[in-house]
């Protein structure tokens, strides 16, 4: 694996942690403040299932040598 295949896989990691993390802050404080009465634990929840859900995209994404993506593929 070359360094700028590794940088561009670094580089979709951290796009898609900051999606799922914003994302899930947000359902997280949406529920929060519509269904718990303001309670904090949906915020730590939601935000949590992003994380943990971008961090297992990023390990396949990081373990898989041989998977072309649809832009890499274009380019080439």
């Amino acid at each position: 694996m070359s360094e700028k295949e590794l940088g561009q896989k670094w580089d979709r990691c951290l796009a898609d942690s900051a999606i799922k993390f914003g994302t899930g802050l947000g359902l997280g404080i949406v529920f929060s403040v519509v269904f718990f009465k303001r309670r904090t634990w949906p915020i730590v929840f939601g935000t949590g299932l992003g994380l943990g859900m971008a961090y297992s995209n990023c390990q396949n994404d990081l373990r898989s040598h041989y998977v072309l993506h649809s832009k890499v593929a274009k380019e080439q």
